[in-house]
């Protein structure tokens, strides 16, 4: 009861990271046994305890369980972003950075209680053997899944696997007289960080990034070369909703904006010493027009790229107030296929803020719940709801009023849009109805739908007719979401371009979709007339 774990501790390549899925860089180390004294040197008092538990305890006890136990309990008490990662969710938390995974290549969702595929991936596994978009995965290795109501992650664990392994599934397709058999061996899949580049109109482009992944860098710039030999002399970047990712990838997009010497972030904590980044000069865009937008969900990575630009006075920040996370972890992967993230630095942007939200005794309740505060204190719809101290107000080289404490604050203020005129549609969005009506529609009529091979045509020749809108305010009201007097022009004005870009989505990808929902949104407007009134 009295004798402490010894610790073996051996030490590969690390990297910096975000957690909550938010890398910076990526430390990885790996630990045998507990880490006790081999690290600190002291007692290994949680060791002591977990021993004597194992030995005295009333009842039967998993040790394993209790080690998770602490571990958990250590961390969820120091910062919101350090945590443990089990080793049944390793691969669910750090697959979607690597830039690629191991599976049968599908995009897929839960249709009521049946895995139905999306869209296989173009050149993947199951493309190549025939699965296509629409069908219905009923079994898996002989063993039923439809009607089981599985979770997304119990579908991935059931499909992903190691590359060169099999993986059989039946599935029924409309038309087809029984079910059809495949075998899929897994291979890796590709994944990407970059939704969609394209020119909005003549001389702008746009470009949007949904993470900072290990390919972000080469899709970036290959996306920025292509869009400037197609004549682009001004450029949006979309990181709205971007939750961020790995740190180097942030410097080494923000690298192809800035001049030589200009500083893009710096890291820094109580072990860490201070680390610049600078650009190299080397980059593609460093003069023409630049616009960042960005909203409450863009974090981490996303907020350097947005501090960055802002700091430099390189660009323009247009949107609402980011996230705020500004912590820095580093990742240690245990044998046991688990890992612990944990925070040991900060980062700042270049006028030398912290956009580190507050948190206290590292609850999440609050620090998660802080969305809710923005809609309670109005700082949705307004820019002067906005509370920053005076304390946290930095001036950039060029004389800008910049702001630290919680985020980035945009340039220009874009509200998000409110109203009774809304509400429908908003409802119609909130609980999935818009997207599952434009599914089944598609998937009634993919024959008809498969003409259509590029967004040019799709946008042109396909319209949303006045029976195919009366079919979904039919099916809406099947759900509970009824028309009771009222304007609706605004919401059905909405509804209708909606179903058009998922639909667009479900034959053409991202590229039938985007496009359409840019058209609605404010922030891309906002930023497309910035960038013709500079003229």
């Amino acid at each position: 009861m009295g004798t402490t774990r010894s610790t073996t501790y051996l030490p590969v390549i690390l990297a910096l990271v975000l957690s909550g899925g938010i890398i910076l860089g990526l430390a990885i180390s790996y630990f045998a046994g507990g880490m006790g004294d081999a690290l600190s040197g002291k007692a290994d008092k949680v060791g002591n305890v977990i021993e004597y538990i194992e030995g005295n305890y009333v009842d039967t006890i998993s040790i394993s369980t209790l080690e998770e136990k602490s571990v958990t309990g250590l961390l969820e008490k120091l910062d919101p972003h350090s945590m443990y990662i089990p080793a049944s969710e390793f691969h669910a938390v750090t697959d979607p950075l690597l830039g690629s995974f191991e599976g049968i290549g599908v995009s897929f969702r839960m249709e009521g209680d049946t895995i139905t595929v999306i869209n296989p991936i173009p050149g993947g596994p199951s493309e190549q053997v025939g699965v296509k978009a629409g069908d219905r995965i009923v079994k898996v290795n002989d063993e039923d899944v439809a009607g089981k109501k599985l979770s997304t992650t119990d579908v991935m664990r059931l499909l992903k696997g190691p590359t060169g392994t099999t993986v059989d599934i039946s599935v029924f397709r409309r038309g087809a007289p029984s079910l059809i058999e495949f075998t899929i061996i897994r291979d890796v899949i590709p994944t990407y960080s970059l939704d969609i580049a394209y020119i909005v109109s003549p001389g702008i482009g746009y470009i949007r990034l949904n993470n900072f992944s290990a390919t972000t860098y080469d899709e970036f710039r290959i996306a920025l070369s292509e869009l400037k030999e197609a004549g682009m002399d001004k450029l949006i970047i979309d990181l709205q909703g971007n939750t961020g990712g790995y740190l180097q990838a942030a410097v080494n997009v923000s690298n192809e904006l800035l001049e030589k010497g200009d500083l893009i972030v710096y890291t820094e904590g109580t072990n860490h010493p201070k680390e610049m980044y600078y650009a190299n000069g080397y980059g593609l865009y460093k003069t023409g027009e630049l616009v960042i937008l960005i909203d409450e969900w863009s974090a981490s990575a996303a907020e350097i790229v947005a501090g960055a630009i802002q700091d430099n006075d390189r660009g323009t920040i247009i949107g609402r107030r980011s996230f705020g996370k500004g912590l820095v972890q580093e990742q240690l992967n245990l044998r046991d296929g688990s890992a612990v993230r944990l925070t040991v630095a900060k980062y700042y942007t270049p006028t030398g803020r912290c956009i580190q939200k507050p948190y206290e005794n590292g609850g999440k309740g609050d620090y998660y719940a802080d969305y809710f505060h923005r809609i309670e204190n109005g700082e949705l719809e307004n820019a002067d709801s906005i509370k920053i101290a005076d304390s946290l107000k930095f001036t950039t080289p060029g004389g800008k009023v910049v702001y630290g404490g919680g985020g980035i604050v945009p340039d220009i203020f874009v509200p998000v849009e409110r109203g009774e005129g809304l509400a429908y549609y908003t409802l119609l969005i909130n609980k999935g109805l818009l997207y599952r009506f434009a599914f089944d529609f598609t998937d009634q009529h993919r024959k008809e739908l498969s003409r259509f091979k590029e967004y040019a045509d799709f946008n042109q020749q396909f319209r949303v007719t006045d029976e195919m809108y009366r079919n979904l305010i039919k099916y809406a009201s099947s759900e509970g979401i009824k028309r009771e007097g009222g304007d609706y022009a605004a919401s059905d004005s909405r509804a209708r371009v909606m179903m058009k870009a998922y639909i667009g989505r479900n034959i053409l990808d991202n590229e039938g979709f985007f496009p359409l929902l840019n058209s609605i949104d404010p922030i891309f407007l906002k930023s497309v007339e910035t960038l013709k009134e500079n003229n």
